[in-house]
């Protein structure tokens, strides 16, 4: 098996198929090695958001100050006050992974939310699905989704073209350069 899908073992996120199943919620604290803070000047508002529309639980808050969100093991937001948020949405994004099948749902969700937050869903020629979702803090988040590898579709080409293979392909560096 490739050096790609083994990587997947160490993940929470699960490897790619229709019938992948998110990761538990994990609610255990642990040394972030990255995260996201995202500064608000509506707390209540955008924890709402967070929550509702992007499948984020809260796991701990400090009152008017800051709310720890997190959806998925090391996919943690810091929610923090300030008196403004930009006027406008960065083109610097910041990218959590997800299974298919939560893709539609959080569109969904979304849009109930903030009928015009949602830009897609669409699929990359990476392999992927992807939707981007506009906060309410004007942060630019992407949601994306591993698809199923097909190995005589286009991204299959991509990806070798790259040297990354699929389970059982064949040699390719997939990514490991001396």
């Amino acid at each position: 098996m490739s050096d790609y899908y083994n990587a997947f073992e160490m993940s929470p996120v699960p490897t790619p198929g229709p019938d992948a199943v998110p990761p538990e919620p994990f609610r255990g604290i642990y040394g972030m090695p990255a995260f996201v803070t995202i500064p608000t000047s509506d707390l209540a508002a955008s924890v709402d958001f967070w929550t509702r529309g992007l499948g984020f639980f809260e796991l701990f808050g400090i009152p008017g100050t800051l709310v720890h969100l997190r959806r998925w093991a090391f996919q943690d937001v810091l929610l923090v006050t300030t008196d403004s948020v930009p006027e406008r949405a960065s083109a610097v994004s910041f990218s959590f992974a997800c299974v298919l099948n939560q893709v539609d749902p959080l569109v969904e969700a979304c849009r109930a939310l903030r009928p015009d937050s949602v830009d897609g869903p669409r699929d990359t020629p990476w392999n992927t699905r992807d939707v981007e979702v506009i906060t309410p803090e004007n942060a630019r988040i992407v949601f994306t989704a591993a698809k199923p590898f097909d190995p005589d579709s286009q991204e299959a080409r991509n990806l070798a073209a790259i040297g990354i293979t699929p389970p059982d392909a064949g040699p390719g560096d997939n990514g490991q350069h001396a």
